[in-house]
């Protein structure tokens, strides 16, 4: 059986979009929750970790696994991480602690306030034309258009170039069609830096509490960030603050057009907003896996590990864990405790999850104040990605609430 598994490439896009891994999932749980992926052609092998267990050791341990050389198969397995040390998601120790604290500031309560404000208006705008017209691509139409804004607001993006960065972001990290080119998605993330970087230089100067505003004018240390610490975290949060809600409203949407169960559960209201987000994150987690690099020899599950190593670890199988949930393959909008790791875990938790949060729970309030009905008309599309699993075209009909 392990010989079977080998031949599963987690590093081609395609082994997400075209099988059912809940079966591969499963068994390495059980027989190898610390497995050694092969290498394939010139990248080299790496372990996969799967059980809840051992990846929240992972997660609890910076000393012995650092995010330095990436965070993510792409660059884990090129050995270049261009970000690394100025980019908050892949730099360790005192300097990821400032620059966090640094972007923390424009999370200020009073931002929140303000962007949830226009979550709702935005969201309750967007729902209401959908079930007015009746049938949508939810994906395009309506799950695309509340998050990008948000963090765009957020960084203080000038609302008319919203869509150049939904269209480069969708190619950064994921294709909406098979064999995607290495280098069209080198394009797209340089497309974004490039942006930031002219976006950077506007707002020099300029002491207003928005993310590029506050990157460019605050000190760390009693200096500046250099220029490309400011592009490389923008670049960071345009992406981080878009694909999880995204792609999680799209998988919760489709969800509950099938569970009929749950969908009249959540309208009259015997489910809280609160756990079916939850639930949605748990259940879509969008954000595959996440990478660490040995710095010491580390026996975990009995495998040795030595420096060096690239060490991935699978959210997508440990918030199946049977260990942690109970019934983990059955969506349940009620379910409780829901100790997910849809937003990570440790230093590096996600900075936007409570944003994330925010804009799923306004959707699932808002879908259940004028939808009556869901169900999905046409071919559903995914994504081909290694790092994002989610939703690209999801065709839906929409029946009103009765009056």
């Amino acid at each position: 059986m392990i010989d079977q598994i080998q031949q599963v490439d987690l590093t081609d896009p395609e082994t997400f979009t075209g099988a059912d891994l809940t079966g591969y999932w499963n068994q390495l749980r059980r027989q190898a929750p610390v497995f050694w992926h092969p290498g394939r052609g010139s990248r080299p092998g790496f372990w996969v970790v799967s059980r809840m267990a051992e990846l929240m050791s992972v997660y609890r341990d910076p000393e012995n696994f650092t995010s330095q050389h990436g965070n993510v198969l792409a660059t884990l397995l090129d050995g270049r991480e261009p970000g690394s040390g100025k980019m908050c998601a892949v730099t360790d120790g005192r300097r990821h602690r400032d620059i966090r604290n640094l972007l923390l500031k424009a999370f200020s309560p009073r931002a929140m306030y303000t962007l949830a404000e226009q979550v709702r208006r935005n969201t309750r705008h967007l729902v209401s034309a959908a079930v007015l017209k009746g049938e949508c691509d939810f994906a395009t139409e309506v799950s695309e258009r509340i998050p990008m804004a948000t963090i765009s607001s957020l960084l203080g993006v000038p609302g008319s170039d919203h869509e150049f960065l939904l269209s480069r972001s969708r190619s950064a990290l994921s294709s909406d069609v098979a064999g995607q080119s290495d280098e069209d998605a080198r394009s797209a993330r340089s497309d974004i830096l490039l942006y930031f970087a002219d976006l950077m230089e506007q707002r020099r100067g300029n002491e207003s509490d928005d993310v590029i505003s506050v990157l460019t004018n605050g000190l760390v240390g009693g200096e500046h960030l250099a220029a490309d610490e400011v592009v490389l975290n923008c670049y960071s949060l345009i992406l981080g603050g878009d694909e999880t809600s995204r792609l999680t409203m799209n998988d919760v949407v489709f969800m509950l057009a099938g569970e009929r169960e749950q969908w009249l559960a959540l309208r009259d209201g015997s489910v809280s907003t609160a756990s079916a987000c939850e639930e949605a994150l748990r259940w879509a987690t969008p954000t595959m896996h996440f990478g660490r690099t040995a710095t010491s020899p580390v026996v975990l599950a009995g495998q040795q590990i030595m420096p060096g190593d690239v060490v991935t670890l699978w959210h997508s199988s440990a918030n199946r864990d049977e260990l942690c949930f109970t019934e983990p393959h059955r969506f349940s909008l009620s379910r409780k405790p829901n100790k997910h790791v849809t937003f990570g875990y440790g230093p590096h938790y996600c900075i936007g999850a409570a944003l994330a949060r925010l804009e799923i729970v306004v959707l699932l309030d808002t879908l259940r104040g004028f939808a009556g009905h869901i169900e999905v008309t046409g071919e559903v599309s995914y994504f081909h990605s290694n790092f994002l699993r989610g939703i690209s075209h999801l065709p839906v009909k929409f029946r009103p609430v009765k009056s």
